[in-house]
């Protein structure tokens, strides 16, 4: 799955340090990243040197003083930061295969700003999970400038990964949204959707969001219900996976078909049916745990 980067190893526990020359620049704009391609997959990153030098040669006189660099992870001994342009309020979320990153300039000769959907396929995998990690982290700086509680500015904290309200004490951490995805058996047949109106054009599996005071399995049972008319027994947990597109942790499960008839919720799917392995429709790739369940 996207995140199996053996034997390479991520760590994304805070410190407080500054970048080194050969320290890796992630810099975001709404939903798209500064890097560069190198060859059809490979995708390449500044080193802060380089970003440094670009921003100090910019024809716009920016300067790199206006910048503000945080850690945010390692892979191995690889180093990465994220680079925040002082006072800009940032817009944009993560929309699925856009070319929304073309509506910014790029900052830096020799970089384009590329979509974040370019991270599924990206090489090498253990940058790409490095770089999806960081979207996410970085979605939560992004929407978290001022204190929800009071509106004042926030700050982060030189101990853990934090952002603190210096007026009212409170206290932020990252975002993470806990959503179930479930196989839905019959016998050997599989259940397979399609999403409504999305770019998305491959079956998937039945997901979504888990509500306040549900259970995993009660919210597996609801959605089920919710988008397909069907009721599901014996659920059991397969597996979990961490998608920020945005913010979410991925809970797998596998859950036996009970009784119903497939009707589809129109605005979430176009299309759904059991599969038996002999015929299944356009699948997603390996590198999620929605694939990872339908193999099994």
């Amino acid at each position: 799955m996207i995140q199996d980067i053996f034997p390479k190893v991520l760590n994304n526990q805070y410190v407080e340090c500054s970048p080194c020359d050969n320290d890796i620049i992630f810099f975001f704009k709404g939903s798209s990243l500064l890097a560069r391609y190198e060859g059809e997959d490979v995708l390449v990153y500044p080193q802060y040197k380089e970003f440094v030098l670009g921003i100090n040669k910019a024809d716009n006189k920016d300067t790199v003083d206006n910048y503000t660099f945080v850690y945010l992870l390692s892979v191995d001994d690889t180093r990465y930061f994220l680079a925040r342009k002082s006072g800009e309020l940032l817009k944009g979320q993560y929309i699925g295969d856009s070319d929304i990153h073309k509506e910014y300039d790029t900052v830096i000769d020799g970089f384009d700003f590329v979509g974040v959907n370019s991270f599924r396929k990206a090489e090498p995998k253990a940058q790409a999970f490095a770089a999806i990690t960081a979207f996410h982290i970085y979605g939560w700086y992004r929407d978290n400038h001022f204190c929800g509680r009071c509106g004042k500015p926030t700050i982060h904290d030189d101990r853990e990964r934090m952002l603190k309200c210096p007026s009212c004490g409170n206290m932020i951490y990252p975002k993470i949204c806990p959503a179930v995805i479930v196989a839905v058996t019959d016998h050997d047949r599989i259940l397979l959707t399609k999403y409504a109106g999305r770019t998305y054009r491959n079956y998937a599996l039945i997901a979504g969001f888990n509500e306040a005071v549900e259970t995993l399995e009660q919210t597996v049972k609801r959605e089920v219900m919710e988008e397909t008319g069907l009721r599901v027994k014996n659920i059991t947990y397969f597996g979990s996976q961490p998608w920020p597109y945005p913010s979410g942790l991925m809970v797998g499960f596998i859950a036996d078909y009970e009784s119903g008839k497939i009707k589809l919720q129109a605005d979430e799917l176009s299309s759904g049916a059991f599969y038996s392995k002999d015929n299944l429709p356009e699948i997603p790739r390996k590198l999620s745990i929605a694939r990872k369940l339908i193999d099994w």
